[in-house]
């Protein structure tokens, strides 16, 4: 029977653009979402900013603008993150819409109805220079618990617990750093106290495997813990961004209140969009609901969520998973110390987002323990699995299929049969890994399958009966029979690798998008296209770029841009080191008219591959893809700048209505797009450009 199901990440705080954590969740869930694709589940993968909020309101004000166009301002650089790193969420919104008014205000409504709402008078810190209620998060101090200095004043970082903002010891304004005074407010409060309440969470908690072990232990202490469960103050003071309380003028709800709502709004505006019935939807008993989240929001979606929806009568999540933080060499993020990573500074420097999809999942399982993300481990595990297992044995294999066998297959050496039956026996225990989040015992048990393929091919080696015209018909065998391993392999890796398996399923001519496929044997006589190169290298010296400061005006700093320079190895401008160079700068050419520009026709270009030219102490040659169904042939003078490997499979700009141009070494049929300065020698380097994560072959640049 289709598995019908309903996925979300933690919403995102819209403050400020997407960290390295976010990335790492979003590629956990994405992995999972397309694990269930290919094993013919039907899937809705949704997520949206958490637009609410004082933080929000307060950060608008300071930049002059109203609460939503700050909001807009985040949502706009969104994109360029989930698709850089090929993350398919099938919608994303926001809780300021329309959508989670409506569900939050009906979610109240039912709950008061059913006498889970209740209201009383609260003394509440007020910061007499700012002149307002803090909300929690203003408000620091001493945990009340553990006495952990600077701690929030809705719940500690260091032991987990919980408690009001009164509770904490020398509480301080984080707004002007004034000591708070006492005012009397009315709010009102989910009864989560309340024993039905208590009751309906031992049972959904900590039974059926709905949580983690350690999340359920944790629940477990909060639900038998000393005092119990307290009541959930769900309101807060004007002035405020967030959804009104109705019939409550100056009254508003709590982000947390709205915020997971937005799980629910972002489908139900998803399904606005598609046609589909939200609510038939989510009263069909066989709609299952996943949450992934990190660690540090167990409280909120394990308790305070699923009882918000039992009682008001909305469907409860089946699951939630936590996972833990990202650490970068054992130490926590940290700009300060150099040890903060922006996944736009990442593929700002030419990182393949695909070498980290593989690296975290290759590190992450079921449990919720941090991950740590280490250059040198990084570079072993994506060089040593990716390159120096998987892709190589495509390597070995493919150039006899093309050049000796006008690329069609031949049959399978009976002489793999039982390694053909392991290998396919494998599938179904890796997807299982799949399934249970074991990320890292799936990728262990794929790169065993990769050892055994790599070992028949070493111990065939066809490179030594290639020199042999008497075993011809050898060769075709033991290659057919790799190449047959090797899309196997792609199968079980594509939910990690989505965009490298595609290219693979487009060279071998056979799909690779679902389970199933991974059990068809490729076809004696099957034609397959000529092989390019799959993956290139990680190269340690990229790290030193990747920790560096963004360049001012760089993508990493901008909210989007279509088109970015990358140089393979440039020392960072410093503000002296532009000062001193600004002479080399040439100045501006004569102003030309917007028909004097449309002229020239700028394309987006693949660099399918890239090779010295023999005789040529300037030039490389370029084989581009332009979109046309043939590739062009281009000389550009960059030799001194990059190394072939380094431009293969990258994306730039290129002139495509260039009249071709014959040359010593052949006739080149454009030209591609490089900055430089005037004066190369007082600012030496040349800078091809490159397309921003999304373009495709042929698009025009305007």
């Amino acid at each position: 029977m289709t598995r019908q199901l309903f996925v979300t990440t933690a919403l995102p705080y819209a403050n400020a653009p997407f960290h390295l954590g976010h990335i790492m969740e979003y590629i956990q869930a994405d992995i999972w979402v397309r694990h269930q694709r290919m094993s013919g589940s039907e899937v809705h993968f949704v997520g949206a900013d958490d637009a609410h909020g004082a933080p929000i309101m307060i950060a608008a004000e300071k930049a002059g603008i109203t609460p939503q166009q700050f909001v807009a301002q985040i949502a706009a650089g969104r994109k360029q993150y989930l698709d850089g790193f090929h993350i398919e969420f099938d919608n994303w919104h926001s809780t300021d819409g329309i959508e989670n008014h409506e569900l939050s205000q009906d979610i109240y409504r039912k709950l008061k109805a059913a006498g889970f709402i209740t209201s009383k008078t609260i003394e509440q810190f007020y910061d007499p220079v700012k002149k307002m209620f803090l909300p929690d998060r203003y408000i620091k101090g001493e945990c009340p618990k553990c006495a952990a200095k600077d701690q929030y004043g809705d719940s500690c970082e260091v032991c987990s617990a919980v408690y009001s903002p009164t509770d904490l010891i020398k509480p301080y304004s984080v707004l002007t750093g004034a000591t708070p005074v006492m005012k009397s407010s009315e709010h009102f409060f989910f009864k989560l106290s309340d024993q039905k309440c208590v009751d309906f969470l031992r049972t959904w908690a900590l039974q059926d495997d709905r949580l983690q072990s350690e999340v359920a232990n944790k629940c477990k202490e909060w639900l038998e813990g000393d005092g119990g469960l307290g009541d959930w103050d769900i309101s807060r003071d004007a002035p405020y961004f967030g959804i009104e309380i109705p019939d409550q003028p100056g009254k508003y709800f709590y982000v947390w209140l709205d915020a997971p709502v937005g799980y629910l709004a972002s489908l139900k505006n998803y399904f606005a969009k598609t046609g589909r019935d939200f609510d038939a939807f989510m009263a069909d008993p066989m709609t299952e609901q996943i949450h992934f989240i990190g660690k540090d929001i167990t409280y909120f979606h394990t308790l305070f969520w699923p009882a918000m929806l039992k009682f008001s009568g909305y469907k409860i999540p089946d699951n939630v998973y936590a996972h833990g933080f990202v650490t970068v060499s054992g130490e926590k993020m940290s700009k300060s110390r150099g040890t903060g990573i922006s996944p736009l500074r990442y593929l700002d420097i030419g990182m393949n987002p695909e070498w980290l999809r593989y690296y975290f999942a290759a590190k992450l399982n079921a449990k919720v323990e941090d991950l740590d993300m280490n250059p040198e481990d990084f570079v072993a595990r994506v060089n040593a699995d990716l390159i120096g297992k998987y892709v190589n044995i495509a390597s070995r294999a493919a150039g006899f299929i093309t050049k000796r066998f006008d690329g069609r297959l031949g049959a399978a050496d009976p002489e793999a049969h039982d390694l053909m039956q392991t290998t396919f026996a494998a599938v179904a225990e890796v997807k299982e890994f799949y399934e249970a989040r074991e990320y890292s015992k799936a990728l262990r048990r794929i790169m065993e399958v990769a050892d055994h393929a790599n070992q028949y091919v070493a111990q065939k080696a066809p490179w030594l009966i290639a020199k042999d015209p008497a075993r011809e018909e050898e060769l075709h065998r033991v290659c057919t029979t790799a190449l047959g391993l090797f899309k196997i392999l792609s199968v079980m890796l594509a939910p990690v690798l989505p965009q490298l398996t595609k290219a693979v399923a487009s060279w071998l001519n056979c799909p690779i998008a679902s389970w199933d496929d991974a059990l068809v044997a490729l076809e004696e006589n099957h034609q397959i296209g000529e092989y390019q190169h799959l993956m290139q290298r990680v190269d340690i010296k990229i790290f030193d770029q990747l920790f560096d400061s963004p360049v001012p005006g760089s993508v990493s700093e901008a909210v989007a841009a279509p088109v970015t320079t990358t140089a393979p190895a440039p020392a960072l401008t410093t503000p002296a080191a532009t000062a001193t160079n600004a002479a080399a700068i040439e100045e501006l050419a004569p102003e030309i008219t917007i028909d004097d520009f449309s002229r020239i026709d700028l394309r987006i270009a693949r660099i399918v591959n890239c090779e010295q030219v023999e005789g040529s102490t300037k030039l490389l040659r370029l084989t581009l893809d332009v979109g046309e169904g043939r590739t062009r042939n281009v000389f550009s003078g960059i030799k001194s700048a990059y190394q072939p490997e380094q431009l293969i499979g990258k994306f730039t700009v290129m002139v495509a209505n260039l009249a071709p141009r014959k040359m010593k070494f052949g006739i080149s049929e454009g030209m591609v797009l490089a900055a430089s300065a005037e004066d190369e020698k007082a600012n030496p380097g040349l800078y091809i450009l490159e397309a921003w994560p999304g373009a495709q072959p042929g698009m025009r640049v305007r």
